[in-house]
C-alpha cells in the first residue's frame, strides 16, 4: 500500500531490458523530445541563472545547437563518450544538451577527482571528447595517459584557455557549422554514463538511459509538485545523480530555473537563495545543518522556499526541528535514491515528513522496492533486511563491466546494499549500510538511529558510528563526533543516549574530532576515512 500522490498519470506495464515494470504511458520518446516540448512553452522564461548571467531557453537552445554543431564539424557522432569536467555552469548545461542532440554520450565526471582518477574514468569509458574548466588543466591527463581522448575544449578566461591543453570551448561556438537535427533514439539507449562514488575500489559506470532519466524527472515533477516558474538551487555537483537529475533535468522538464552555485558555502547559498527567490532545492543534510549555524540566518529572505528535500544521508531529528521552527513555510521532503536508480526510488509525500521522521517516504509510482534477507528471500512487512530495487529508472547495468553487473543485479532488481523496510502503510525506513551494521555480542546496532540520537543534543554539529572489533563481543560501536562545546564530554552523551537508547546501542567509544567528518566529493560521508584512522592509531584516548 503507497500513500496517494495527486494528480498521477497513467500508468501502464511495459518490457524493457528485460524486465517489465510500470511506465508512464503518456512520455517524451527521449530527451531531445521532453527539451522540445519545454522549449514551445517556456521559450522566453530563465533556464539558467550563473553569477551575472541569466540565460533563457530560447538562448540555451541555441547555444546547445552551436555547440553541438560545433562538434560533429570536429568529428564527433552518435556513441561517442563526451566527458564533461565542469563546475556549475551553463557550459556544463550546453554540453550536455549537445551530447544528447548528436546521439552520444555525456559522462559528467566531478571537478574534484584527482588525475589519476580522471584517467580511469577516462579510459573505462573511452571518451573520445573532454569538456573541461581551463582551471583543472594541471589534472588533465597527458594524450599518452589517455589515447583515446582526440577532443578537449577548455572552458575559462582568455587567458587560462591560452594555457590549457586542446582548443577553447568557444572554438565550438564559432565553428559556423550546419547544425544537425536532433539524433533519432530509441529510449533504451544510454544518455549518460555516471560514476558511482567509489567509497571503495575503482568506481563503476552506470548506464542511465533516456527511459531511465525520463522517468526520473517525472517522478519529481509529480511527487514534488513542480510547475512553470519553479526556481531550483543547484549547490551539489552538476556531475553528481542529484544534481543532474534532480535540478537540472527536473527544471528542464517544467520550464523552471536552475540556479547555478558554483561551490557550496553557506552564506553564498543563502544569499542567492534569498536574491533569487528559490523554490526549491535538494541536496545532503549536511548543508542544512551549516546553512543554519550561520549567525544571521534569519535575516535571509526565505519565504519562496517552497519545498526542501534531503538524501544522501539521515537528516538529524534536531535538524529538522529547527527547520520547522525557522522556516514554518518549507515542506521538507526526504528523498532516496543512487546513481543505479538515476536518483529518486522513494519520495516523502508532501506535508507527511513531520508524521514520519524516520522515513524515506513511499515508493515512487515507477518504482518496486523488495525488502530481502541473505537468501534471497523476501520477508515480511515490517521486517528488515536488504533494499532490492526495480522500475523504470533502475539503470540496466555498468559500461564495460559484465560482472558487477551480474553481482549487483538479480531478477531485474539493484541490489542496494542498504538495510530497511517497509509498513504497513507503505512508508520505506533506512536503517543502515548492511556494510556497516555493528554486530554487537549478537545484538544489530544500526549506526543511523545512534547518530541521530546524538545529534538531538545541542553540542553535537555531527557524529558517524563505526564498528570495532572486540575479543569478547566481536564488535563494539565507536563514535567521532565534531562537538560545538569544547566542555562536552563522552559521559555527558553517553548519558544522553541513554534518555533514548537501549543500553546496548550506547556508543562503547567516544572520540572527539577537530574540524569536519570526511566525505567524499559528493558529501557521503566517509567511515571507510574513519576506520583508518582507527587502524592508525589503534591506542588514541577515547572521549
Amino acid at each position: 500500500m503507497n500513500p496517494p500522490i495527486k494528480g498521477l498519470p497513467r500508468l501502464r506495464r511495459e518490457a524493457h531490458f528485460g524486465r517489465v515494470f510500470n511506465c508512464y504511458a503518456e512520455r517524451p520518446a527521449q530527451l531531445n523530445a521532453l527539451f522540445a516540448q519545454t522549449l514551445s512553452r517556456h521559450a522566453a522564461a530563465e533556464a539558467l541563472v550563473c553569477e551575472d548571467r541569466r540565460i533563457s531557453y530560447a538562448e540555451l537552445d541555441q547555444t546547445a545547437e552551436r555547440v553541438a554543431a560545433g562538434l560533429a564539424h570536429d568529428g564527433v557522432r552518435a556513441g561517442d563518450r563526451i566527458a564533461i569536467l565542469c563546475a556549475n555552469e551553463p557550459e556544463f548545461v550546453y554540453a550536455l544538451l549537445a551530447a544528447f542532440r548528436l546521439g552520444a554520450i555525456a559522462v559528467p565526471i566531478n571537478v574534484r577527482e584527482a588525475k589519476p582518477e580522471l584517467a580511469y574514468v577516462l579510459n573505462q569509458c573511452t571518451a573520445r571528447v573532454l569538456v573541461f574548466d581551463a582551471d583543472l588543466a594541471d589534472r588533465i591527463p597527458s594524450s599518452d595517459d589517455v589515447p583515446h581522448l582526440a577532443l578537449r575544449y577548455a572552458v575559462g578566461t582568455a587567458a587560462q584557455v591560452i594555457a590549457a591543453p586542446g582548443r577553447p570551448f568557444a572554438h565550438l561556438l564559432e565553428a559556423g557549422a550546419e547544425a544537425p537535427a536532433p539524433a533519432a533514439l530509441d529510449e533504451e539507449e544510454t544518455a549518460v554514463i555516471l560514476y558511482t562514488s567509489g567509497t571503495t575500489g575503482h568506481p563503476k559506470g552506470a548506464m542511465l538511459t533516456h527511459l531511465n532519466l525520463i522517468h526520473s524527472a517525472l517522478h519529481y515533477e509529480h511527487c514534488m509538485q513542480f510547475g512553470a516558474g519553479e526556481r531550483a538551487l543547484l549547490a551539489v555537483p552538476a556531475s553528481h545523480v542529484t544534481g543532474l537529475v534532480a535540478i537540472i533535468l527536473a527544471m528542464l522538464r517544467v520550464g523552471g530555473c536552475v540556479l547555478m552555485l558554483r561551490e557550496f558555502k553557506a552564506r553564498a547559498f543563502l544569499e542567492l537563495a534569498s536574491r533569487e527567490r528559490m523554490t526549491f532545492t535538494l541536496v545532503v543534510p549536511a548543508i542544512y545543518n551549516l546553512c543554519l549555524r550561520e549567525p544571521d540566518f534569519e535575516r535571509f529572505d526565505l519565504s519562496h522556499w517552497r519545498v526542501g528535500g534531503f538524501g544522501g544521508a539521515p537528516m538529524p531529528l534536531g535538524t529538522i526541528r529547527a527547520l520547522a521552527q525557522k522556516l514554518p513555510q518549507l515542506i521538507p521532503v526526504n528523498a532516496y535514491g543512487a546513481t543505479e536508480t538515476t536518483s529518486p526510488t522513494t519520495c516523502m509525500p508532501l506535508g507527511q515528513q513531520a508524521a514520519h521522521l524516520d522515513s524515506v517516504g513511499a515508493v515512487l509510482p515507477c518504482a518496486e522496492l523488495r525488502v530481502m534477507d541473505d537468501e534471497g528471500r523476501e520477508v515480511p512487512p515490517g521486517a528488515t533486511g536488504e533494499l532490492w530495487i526495480a522500475g523504470a529508472m533502475v539503470v540496466p547495468g555498468y559500461w564495460e563491466d559484465a560482472a558487477a553487473t551480474q553481482r549487483e543485479f538479480c531478477g531485474g532488481h539493484w541490489k542496494s546494499g542498504d538495510i530497511g523496510s517497509i509498513d504497513a502503510d507503505g512508508y520505506v525506513r533506512i536503517l543502515d549500510r548492511k556494510k556497516d551494521l555493528i554486530n554487537r555480542g549478537g545484538y544489530k546496532v544500526y549506526c543511523a538511529e545512534v547518530e541521530n540520537v546524538l545529534s538531538l543534543h545541542p553540542a553535537v554539529v555531527e557524529s558517524a558510528l563505526i564498528a570495532r572489533s572486540d575479543p569478547v563481543l566481536g564488535e563494539k560501536a565507536q563514535a567521532f563526533v565534531l562537538s560545538s562545546d569544547p566542555a562536552c564530554s563522552a559521559e555527558q552523551l553517553r548519558a544522553h543516549c541513554a534518555l533514548h537508547l537501549a543500553d546496548y546501542k550506547l556508543p562503547d567509544f567516544i572520540t572527539f574530532v577537530d574540524g569536519p567528518l570526511p566525505r567524499n566529493a559528493n558529501g557521503k560521508l566517509l567511515k571507510r576515512k574513519l576506520r583508518d584512522i582507527r587502524a592508525a592509531n589503534p591506542s588514541a584516548i577515547d572521549g
